[in-house]
Formats: C-alpha cells, structure tokens, sequence
C-alpha cells in the first residue's frame, strides 16, 4: 500500500509560503494548519505552513517524504449527532530540519510572502536559556531560535517596517504573547543586537496572546489498521482530533483584513480582551475536569466519557457548571450555557477516552488555580457556600489518601505534596488525630492553596462531615445524601 504524498492526492494546491510553525506535534497539525487549510478554501488567504520543529527528532523528515500532507480525522459530538469526518490537510508545504537545513531556515527569514510566526512548544518552551548565542545553528531554546530568525529577517530587508510578522504563541501559559515578546527583547540585549533592531521588534511586529481550545489525542495507534483500510493508503502521521475548536487571538482590529475568519464557520475571534474567555475556559472545562475528578474516580468509574453519562456523576457535574460555576462568570448568561452545553456533549465524546487519572496529575495545584477562585466568589457574591465544589474539594483530599477500595492510587503530584498527605492520613489512620484536626491541617496549609482555607466561614466543617461520611461510607453515599440535601 503507498503511503500518502501529491503523487496519490490529486487535488494538491501549492500556495506561497506565509506561516512559519514552530511544532510539527499533533495539536497544531489538527488545530491551526486545519485552519489554514480552510482558509485557503475558503478566503483569499493564500498561503502555506513552513514547519520547522523545537527539538530534535524525525517528524520533519516522516513530513516531507508525505509532501506535507496528513489526514485529520474529526471524531465527536457537534449539536447533538455523532461527527466522524476525515479530510487530506494540504496546507503544509514543507518542513525544514534545523539540525541539518539551517541556510534554509535563514532564506525563508528573507521571504516578502512570510507574514505569521505560530507555535507551541509546550508550557516550558517559553523560557530564556543564558546559554543561547546568536551564531547558533540552531538555539536550544524556542525564543531563542526566534530572535535569531527575526534578526535575519531585519538584516534581509534593512530594518524595512513592512517585513515584521504577527507572532502567535499557543502554549498554555497566560499572557502567552506578552511573555514571549519580553524574552525576545532579553535576547536582543543579551546579544548586543543594534538599538535599531529592537526598535523594528517593537514596531514592526506584532505578538499576540492567544487561547486555544480543541482536544486532539493524537496518533489512532488503536483504529489505524482499520482507517488505513478504509482510506486505501498508509498515513503515519494520521491526526485525530474532535469537532470543537476555539482559537481567541488578543490583537488588534486590523488583524482580521489580513485573518479573514468571518463568515467560514472557524470558531476564531480576534478581540481587544481575551482574559474573559480564558476565564471562561479555565473555570467550566478545565475547572470542572479537575472537580469531577476525585468524586468520579473514587465512585468506581475511569473516564471522562463514563462520568458525565452516569447518572448520579452525571448530574452532579451538570449541576456543578449551571449553578456553582457560571454564577460566578461575568458575561452574557445565554453564551456562558451555550459553552457549557458545548463542553458537556465534549465530555460525552464516545470516541475518546480521556483518562481521569491523566486529569489527576497535580490536582492540588490544578484546584487551586481553576476550582478555588470560583468558590470564592460564590461565597462573596452568595454569602454561602457551593455545596457540589466543596463536595469536589472533600473527594480531593480523601483521593490524596492514595487508596479507592483495595486498590492502591498513583498519586502523581510533588513529592512534598504526596508526603504532607501521607503523614496527616496515617495520624488519622491510627487515631493520633480526629477528622476534623486533619481537615484543620489540610485546609489551613498555605503551600497548597495559596490561603489558608479556614478562614472561609463553614468551609472546614462541611468539608469535616463530607470527609468523614466518605471514610464511613464511601463516595457513592456521601453523594446521594448531598443530593438530599440540595433538594
């Protein structure tokens, strides 16, 4: 069987070069080259991906012997009916390996049709490495290899305020675009580069923040025997993601003469604020994924998937995002339920199993950031507190016990964390404390939430009874008599 290139995909389209990407991973090939895909379909974009890749390894080289091609496979729940599509993305014109083309990624910095810089290297590739020198071939770090190329780029076209780019970083890291400018700045100054040249940064070139939103698991190592059949050719870098998607860029107005998203059916916005929709995110998807956690996973069940069609689970998450989160959101009241509805039929998804233990990995911090401002405010605003995240708050520290049943839970969070919990537990365990002096401890240790939780009127009570009934009795009881009491 061939594998998949412009030989056996007779539609290819060649357009001009006009997005340099930095990350030849999964979430970028099924999120931003899929809309430049469509785009081009459909707007007068024009314009093509140049992948170079962060770190060293052979994904530029499995790119280019498909010509830049891969199918995106969208599988999912889209206004109530099941979607499984596939298409051929042909957006990508080449990748370029830094290790061993670096001239190529030079010439390309001297191109008039480059126009935007994306990438994701992860949380952590937004960093300054002291280490990184200009005559590099190439950087280490990511901002590193960008300054590099924007220098080259000022070179090429003598300071020519007409050649900057737009910059979009899509790591998750808040102020994404700010951050990443700020180093490139650093390495401007730590390089000695000419006053003129960080001028033409700050003039010439835009950085925008930005929030992104799709789930994209990946490689199908599990389906691709059978979608490779069903396609008629091999496909090693075969993407599959789900049918939401939202791309928010914090820039200015006129970005979208040149980003023409109206009117394709692209859930991007160009606005003047992001930070309502990243608190929106923060507070109903991720929020409510670290809040269903503990509960969902001590009640027995494993997935995603599987808790938000339980019934009991099921309803507790529901009722979770209508009455204790989004009381606490500014905006439109219709668009917050309008979101939240998208991201339940999301965690229905029957094609993706998302693995609660996978959500667990730091929970403590994750409650913290997501789950804990909400309680806050819901107490502020209602002078009471939210029975279901407390509730939530409750499972989290009996989930920190490291035991479901007989079975023996991996935690995976800083060891100091692990061990904070392992002391208070076995002094309970052997009655060295009651429950309610281990919440005490717990709730009024400021390394874990910032605060100390006491001080918040009635919460440690609450969460001493909940505790207890689910030592007692377990999860699956503890739930049905906080359903009773919310009647």
């Amino acid at each position: 069987m061939q594998r998949l290139n412009q030989k056996i995909h007779q539609k290819y389209t060649s357009y001009p070069e006009k997005v340099l990407q930095f990350g030849e991973g999964n979430f970028l090939r099924g999120f931003i080259d899929w809309q430049i895909q469509v785009l081009n379909e459909k707007t007068n974009f024009n314009g093509s991906v140049v992948v170079v890749q962060p770190r060293g390894n052979n994904k530029i080289e499995r790119l280019n012997k498909q010509d830049g091609l891969f199918t995106l496979y969208l599988q999912g729940i889209e206004e109530g009916q099941l979607v499984n599509q596939h298409q051929v993305i042909e957006s990508i014109s080449r990748g370029i390996n830094l290790f061993t083309d670096y001239p190529e990624y030079i010439k390309l910095a001297g191109t008039e049709d480059l126009r935007f810089i994306i990438s994701n290297t992860t949380e952590a590739g937004i960093v300054f490495d002291p280490t990184d020198q200009l005559e590099d071939r190439p950087q280490k770090s990511f901002p590193g290899k960008l300054t590099a190329f924007l220098y080259h780029r000022f070179k090429a076209f003598a300071g020519d305020e007409n050649r900057g780019c737009i910059i979009v970083p899509c790591e998750l890291i808040e102020r994404n675009g700010e951050v990443l400018r700020e180093i490139v700045f650093q390495y401007a100054r730590s390089w000695n580069l000419e006053d003129e040249f960080i001028e033409w940064i700050k003039n010439a070139n835009t950085f925008c923040s930005c929030l992104v939103d799709r789930i994209v698991p990946g490689f199908p190592s599990d389906s691709y025997n059978e979608k490779t059949q069903q396609l008629g050719y091999k496909d090693e870098l075969m993407v599959v993601g789900e049918p939401y998607h939202l791309w928010v860029i914090e820039g200015p107005e006129w970005i979208k003469n040149e980003l023409k998203v109206e009117g394709t059916g692209l859930n991007t916005l160009i606005v003047d604020d992001l930070t309502p929709y990243r608190i929106r995110k923060v507070r109903i998807l991720n929020g409510t994924h670290t809040a269903m956690t503990p509960v969902a996973y001590l009640y027995g069940l494993n997935t995603v998937e599987d808790s938000i069609n339980h019934e009991e689970v099921g309803m507790f998450i529901k009722k979770m995002i209508t009455e204790e989160i989004i009381p606490t959101l500014e905006g439109s009241k219709t668009e917050l339920a309008s979101y939240a509805n998208d991201v339940i039929s999301r965690f229905a998804n029957p094609y993706i199993k998302h693995y609660l233990m996978s959500i667990a990995l730091n929970s403590i911090s994750k409650f913290q950031t997501r789950n804990l401002p909400a309680l806050l405010d819901y107490v502020e605003n209602y002078n009471s507190l939210p029975k279901r995240i407390v509730f939530s708050l409750s499972c989290l520290l009996y989930f920190y016990r490291g035991i479901r049943g007989n079975e023996v839970i991996e935690l995976q969070d800083n060891p100091e964390i692990i061990q904070f919990f392992k002391t208070q537990w076995e002094k309970f365990d052997q009655q060295e404390q009651t429950m309610a002096e281990l919440v005490n401890k717990v709730l009024a240790e400021q390394r874990l939430w910032g605060m100390d939780l006491t001080s918040i009127q009635n919460l440690e009570n609450t969460v001493s009874t909940n505790l207890l009934t689910i030592y007692q009795r377990g999860v699956k009881e503890a739930l049905k008599e906080l359903f009773e009491k919310s009647i």
